[in-house]
């Protein structure tokens, strides 16, 4: 695991696309800084710019240098056995996200230590052409993806990934589920 996070890090360092296991489903990433890196998961998924891409970061600490965290998100959050992704207003230091920001601290220790190193969060998207199925395994993911990433992940290949992240939203004092 050590030899891929330093790929890893490599790669997210020199703005490039990363494929890799992420506690939910196999993700297409990069550095959530670089707005070049950004532009281009968007056009290899083909997504409408009007869809945000979810950050990955590793811990509260990192989270409250882009946002302000709730005491009931956070309780929330360390109750929740399930991956849970927060959409955040009132970003900050973050220019690809000026309105709004979906951010979710993985339980994966191959994500968390790459993060960690990384020191700044970085983009998780299911690694699909968008409006289409969610590749589970590593061998459904399309050869027109795989060709255009700069790195991908050899761990977990044959796991099966299959578990999008809620996603929920703090409205008025209370936790609203937006996907279960």
């Amino acid at each position: 695991m050590i030899l891929e996070t330093e790929k890893a890090l490599e790669c997210l360092n020199s703005g490039g696309i990363l494929i890799y296991p992420s506690d939910t489903l196999w993700a297409i990433g990069c550095d959530a800084t670089n707005t070049e890196a950004i532009d281009k998961i968007y056009k290899i998924k083909n997504r409408n710019r009007s869809m945000p891409f979810i950050c990955l970061m590793n811990d509260f600490k990192m989270t409250n240098r882009y946002v302000t965290t709730s005491k009931e998100i956070k309780n929330y959050l360390k109750k929740s056995s399930n991956p849970t992704t927060v959409i955040y207003n009132d970003v900050k230091n973050l220019k690809a996200f000026p309105e709004s920001i979906a951010i979710r601290i993985p339980k994966d220790k191959f994500c968390n230590n790459l993060i960690k190193k990384f020191d700044k969060p970085i983009i998780s998207s299911s690694v699909n052409i968008s409006g289409e199925s969610f590749p589970f395994f590593f061998n459904d993911i399309k050869k027109e993806i795989l060709d255009q990433a700069d790195y991908k992940v050899s761990l977990r290949l044959n796991e099966k990934l299959d578990k999008p992240s809620i996603i929920i939203k703090m409205c008025d004092n209370s936790i609203i589920t937006l996907r279960s």
